[in-house]
């Protein structure tokens, strides 16, 4: 009986201990949440001090508090490290609140977040400004981005769309109202078509007018065609869509001017005229010339670009902007017109130049990651914008078929826009399902 108990013991034990295996590798927010965090949370609380110090992320004590030290405590006096106020587990990482005391900023703690990644032995450490003198350590306790999976809640609301997941754990949103005009390159199969996808299904259910100019005969957006209010499959009609829609942002500017207000966003909800947003699928394709006869055209179509981007934010239009290379090798006007696309969303690319076209200006330190994104793992990018920070993110894989359904699903949303009726595509009937007879069969007689 002795022996019995033994080996089930032992099997137990070795049970439990594939299983622990078995979830690291297939289940890795289980493992984390069982093993991970209880590790990760001890080691943090018993080498906090320490690993602060070792750091250079310590500051010599006021006088006030030295004085006190010394005379009424009868300690030694030590750096101080900054204020632990709030340690929050996830199932993702651990979230640690940092007050930080006077000669820390938090770009201090950004600069040794590799360190202290390796001393507290997680996946990643992110640093993020809460408010003046607050900073959030994200501690992601496995790599997220290898399985990427939402965050509970992260729906579109507004005009904030949730596309991608940060590598710290957290859901990285387009917010049209905070990033108005966007630019997203990519080079084949990294996965810019599959962020687009994840895009205009997350527009699809708000009340939006979407505009689609894929010069590629419309392979890509024709699909999205019961969701969109105007789609342009040449340069000729992007031309002239591209000018229906200057001349609309004119007339909204003449609202706004009667109503004496400066953005659109401050006139009465009965006035506001609705939100559009502007889907280019390969910026190079407007830009590109196959004969001298074309030059016109191209003017056309890059000062009205131009224009958009400079002006229409205030209106409630609003740039999304796709491409392989944006670069000045396309011709005038493109240096000028990506000056004004401040978010930026890079996947992998071709080469290095690529990624300074898209990242230099903006948040050079990124140009390296986004030039190292491996070609096994579609979707993943670098998001950057004007404010010079940058993470890596990936988009969740969605296909083709489930964009197409969301736009269906939501095909009543088209708002009624006059001037784009004459670009409205055209959606054929969706064909009829085969389905049961209704005739009753007649039985055979001789």
């Amino acid at each position: 009986m002795t022996d019995l108990s033994m080996v089930l013991e032992a099997t137990g034990a070795l049970a439990g201990v594939g299983g622990l295996g078995y979830a690291k590798v297939r289940a890795p927010r289980v493992y984390w949440s069982l093993v991970g965090l209880p590790v990760t949370w001890g080691r943090f609380t018993l080498s906090y001090r320490s690993t602060m110090d070792v750091c250079g992320l310590t500051v010599q004590p006021s006088r006030l508090r030295a004085f006190v030290t010394r005379n009424v405590a009868r300690r030694e006096v030590l750096p101080v490290p900054p204020k632990v106020r709030r340690v929050r587990g996830t199932s993702t990482g651990l979230r640690v609140t940092l007050r930080l005391p006077a000669g820390l900023e938090p770009g201090d703690l950004v600069v040794a977040s590799e360190r202290l990644r390796h001393a507290w032995g997680v996946h990643s450490v992110t640093v993020a400004e809460t408010r003046p003198g607050y900073v959030e350590l994200r501690m992601t306790g496995y790599d997220v981005l290898r399985q990427v999976r939402m965050p509970r809640g992260a729906r579109p609301v507004g005009l904030v769309v949730p596309v991608a997941l940060r590598e710290d754990g957290t859901a990285f949103v387009r917010d049209y109202r905070a990033v108005p005009m966007a630019l997203t390159l990519g080079a084949n199969n990294s996965g810019k078509s599959v962020y687009q996808r994840n895009l205009i299904k997350g527009l699809a259910g708000l009340p939006v007018a979407l505009v689609g100019i894929d010069c590629k005969r419309g392979v890509e957006h024709s699909a999205y065609a019961p969701r969109l209010s105007a789609l342009a499959t040449t340069p000729d009609d992007a031309a002239a869509l591209l000018d229906v829609l200057v001349a609309e942002m004119e007339s909204r500017f003449d609202l706004l001017s009667r109503h004496g207000v400066s953005d659109v966003w401050d006139l009465p909800e009965r006035l506001r005229p609705v939100p559009v947003v502007v889907l280019v699928d390969e910026v190079a394709e407007l830009f590109l010339i196959a004969s001298k006869k074309d030059e016109e055209r191209r003017e056309r179509i890059v000062t009205a670009l131009i224009r958009l981007a400079q002006m229409a934010r205030a209106v409630g239009i609003y740039l999304e902007v796709c491409g392989q290379r944006f670069g000045s090798e396309l011709g005038k006007g493109a240096t000028m017109l990506r000056a004004q696309l401040t978010g930026r969303v890079v996947h992998r690319v071709n080469d290095k130049q690529t990624a300074e076209m898209g990242l230099a200006d903006v948040a050079p330190d990124a140009v390296v990651a986004a030039s190292l994104i491996p070609a096994e793992r579609p979707g993943t990018a670098v998001a950057a914008d004007s404010s010079g920070g940058w993470t890596k993110i990936r988009t969740p894989h969605t296909t083709r078929d489930e964009a197409m359904a969301a736009c269906r699903e939501f095909a009543r949303l088209v708002p009624d826009l006059p001037a784009l009726n004459r670009f409205r595509p055209h959606v054929p009937a969706d064909a009829l399902k085969p389905g049961p007879s209704l005739v009753k069969p007649l039985p055979v007689t001789d």
